[in-house]
């Protein structure tokens, strides 16, 4: 079995700035995707709550969600992983700069409790707690599935580089925010590093043949439309 992939659930923006929206008009989610070879089935940023994407990822692939082995998280961004706990049984993976980065970040909120309510502490902790699941990502998870450092966005994200036999696939996250950013040329306005997502962003165009976008459905890479 070569790899295989399927869009599980098509993301969205909270407000696409290049539509001329300033604020929050839906509610945003991440596209969910399913990678699997022989030994893997690997779901991509779960991002719909439980039932949702319970729902939707029957609709996809006429399985249920006990059949995923494996989580990958683009980023730790809450929106890329809602119902992540659904899936007790799975291996949790995410790039182990990520991992860092927002382990980090939340320790530091959490030194500064003194200015936080119970309620906020809480929440940090609990986040810290839900960090020990994770693992650091392999650089394979399979012969044809690399693991594929994409950071800007956030400091540590990354992405999946399927390498199918006539063709390379990325499952981009917020790396490639929508198929429009894309074709523009634009990353997200709110990226930790904008340089680097400009660069991360250009590594996608000049490796891949299609691409996930991390909001929105996939896409071809635009040289592929000459």
């Amino acid at each position: 079995m070569s790899v295989e992939y399927c869009v599980i659930s098509i993301g969205a923006l909270s407000h696409n700035r290049l539509w001329g929206e300033a604020a929050a008009v839906r509610t945003a989610h991440a596209t969910t995707t399913l990678v699997a070879d022989e030994k893997r089935k690997i779901l991509v940023d779960p991002s719909l709550p439980a039932p949702a994407l319970a729902a939707r990822f029957n609709e996809r692939t006429g399985r249920s969600l006990e059949d995923v082995t494996d989580v990958f998280c683009t980023t730790l961004r809450p929106v890329h992983r809602r119902s992540i706990t659904t899936f007790g049984e799975a291996a949790w993976w995410c790039g182990e700069k990520e991992l860092e980065s927002y382990r980090s970040h939340l320790q530091g909120l959490l030194d500064s409790s003194d200015r936080l309510g119970d309620d906020q502490a809480t929440a940090i902790n609990a986040e810290l707690k839900l960090l020990e699941r994770f693992r650091p990502a392999p650089e394979k998870f399979g012969p044809q599935i690399h693991f594929y450092p994409l950071a800007g966005a956030s400091l540590g994200s990354a992405g999946l580089l399927l390498a199918a036999t006539t063709r390379t696939i990325i499952v981009a996250g917020d790396a490639a925010l929508t198929a429009e950013h894309v074709m523009r040329g634009q990353v997200w306005h709110r990226c930790a590093d904008t340089a680097q997502a400009t660069r991360s962003l250009q590594d996608i165009l000049e490796v891949a043949d299609v691409i996930i976008p991390g909001h929105d459905n996939l896409m071809l890479a635009p040289r592929n439309w000459l």
